[in-house]
């Protein structure tokens, strides 16, 4: 049999077309062992984004306990640039790590960093106080937020490397979509720890000690996690790889540069426009248009739930009219929305919820699919490194930079300077997109 007619009967013994024609075959259910590593994948994936989830969320109640509190302004600084550090470290893992998984295998990378960033978890629940601890407080948090960048920086390519070979070709897009929903839960359930710790605690008992708890929470899942990916199987395509003689990796990371700067201007757009509406909304919601805590967390959950619900909705439209069309959609149609809803925000609920919701659902069609289309890019050799040192480059500079950049810039210049600043990098992104040559379908096995 050659190789195209069994990759074709592997692919129809899923259950999953192959050709043009995606109906041609009614798909049959995940197995039990799918399932398992759908979980598994998609768990650890949640606490990497659960965790700069409720930093960013928890900031305003830690800042003032492990920085100076005599000035809180000066303090939310100082949380956020320890939040833009922990960025720096992400590329640095991202090669660690992207070696680790295309040289030892997808598996071993992820419950690598799982464990690391379980324990970055862990140091910032125990973090001492400004009071009993003095500057060797921040340096702690500083410490934790460094290690969960290195473990940061390699989960997220090597779990959609993951994935992507995992998933039938036909269905690539459907399940890739897996890496943003499991995403956005981890930071929708950091923001219901957020909401409930808010009801239940005074903001005195939130800024002593209720912040810790989901710190805690994180740490002891990333455990459960670790666990569960050490039953994970390796990928064939990897597997296939391996029994293979394979270059230098640098000859061939440099072989591959122009895919490298695509996954940098495919990301920084989308990256930075996700992480207004997605992460720091609420900080800036109770910040500037001084809406209530609780209400702005409310606002925010709901509106990453109905992403949730739409990504796998934009993976299948990449599988069946193609990864570009999908790309240039999500950062596209934000490039108009974003300058008009962001003044939108005020001091209701709706008032976040509806521009964050639209704003986001129109993102999902990037999000979706954007593990596939990085995947897509490479060969199996260096796949995961081949991702993971230029999209952490781009989420480290512009990425972990947003929320600090966009508190200073509101500050100094209003508003209006950082809408410009997303605007240009989502014209960037859709450029990029646009020049995007489709790889929908397409064999990872080589």
């Amino acid at each position: 049999m050659t190789h195209n007619s069994a990759t074709r009967a592997r692919d129809l013994s899923a259950g999953d077309p192959v050709g043009p024609n995606p109906t041609a075959v009614v798909p049959v259910k995940a197995t039990k062992a799918q399932r398992q590593t759908l979980f598994a994948t998609g768990m650890g994936n949640a606490l990497e984004w659960y965790d700069w989830g409720i930093y960013s969320a928890f900031a305003i109640y830690f800042a003032t306990e492990v920085f100076n509190p005599k000035d809180p302004l000066a303090a939310l600084l100082g949380a956020m640039a320890v939040f833009a550090v922990g960025f720096v470290a992400r590329p640095v893992g991202g090669f660690l790590f992207g070696w680790l998984a295309d040289h030892r295998g997808r598996r071993a990378s992820m419950i690598s960093t799982v464990g690391l960033a379980s324990f970055g978890s862990l140091m910032i629940a125990l973090v001492p106080t400004y009071s009993s601890a003095g500057a060797w407080a921040a340096v702690v948090l500083l410490t934790a937020r460094l290690l969960q960048g290195l473990a940061h920086g390699g989960e997220m390519p090597s779990a959609q490397t993951y994935i992507a070979e995992s998933a039938p070709a036909a269905r690539r897009g459907l399940w890739s979509s897996l890496i943003y929903v499991s995403g956005t839960s981890g930071i929708v359930i950091g923001l219901l720890f957020g909401y409930i710790l808010n009801l239940l605690l005074s903001k005195q008992d939130m800024q002593a000690w209720g912040w810790r708890i989901p710190f805690i929470i994180g740490a002891v899942l990333g455990l459960y996690t670790l666990v569960a990916r050490s039953r994970m199987k390796e990928t064939e395509a990897f597997t296939a790889a391996k029994a293979t003689v394979r270059p230098p990796i640098w000859p061939e990371i440099r072989r591959n540069w122009r895919s490298a700067l695509r996954v940098i201007g495919l990301g920084i757009g989308a990256t930075v426009c996700y992480y207004v509406w997605s992460v720091s909304a609420v900080q800036q919601a109770v910040i500037i248009h001084k809406m209530d805590q609780g209400t702005a967390l409310l606002a925010s959950v709901l509106s990453n739930v109905v992403l949730i619900i739409s990504l796998p909705f934009w993976g299948k439209f990449s599988d069946r009219f193609g990864r570009r069309a999908s790309m240039m959609i999500g950062t596209g149609t934000p490039i108009v929305l974003f300058p008009l809803l962001v003044n939108t925000v005020g001091q209701g609920f709706w008032s976040l919820f509806l521009p964050a919701t639209l704003i986001l659902v129109l993102m999902g069609a990037t999000l979706a699919v954007t593990p596939a289309v990085f995947a897509e890019m490479f060969p199996t050799r260096i796949r995961t490194v081949g991702v993971a040192v230029p999209y952490a480059v781009a989420v480290a500079i512009f990425g972990g930079t947003a929320p600090y950049l966009q508190s200073w810039s509101n500050a100094a210049f209003g508003p209006s300077a950082f809408t410009i600043y997303v605007v240009v990098l989502l014209v960037i992104s859709t450029v990029v997109a646009w020049k995007l040559p489709e790889t929908k379908g397409k064999d990872l096995t080589h």
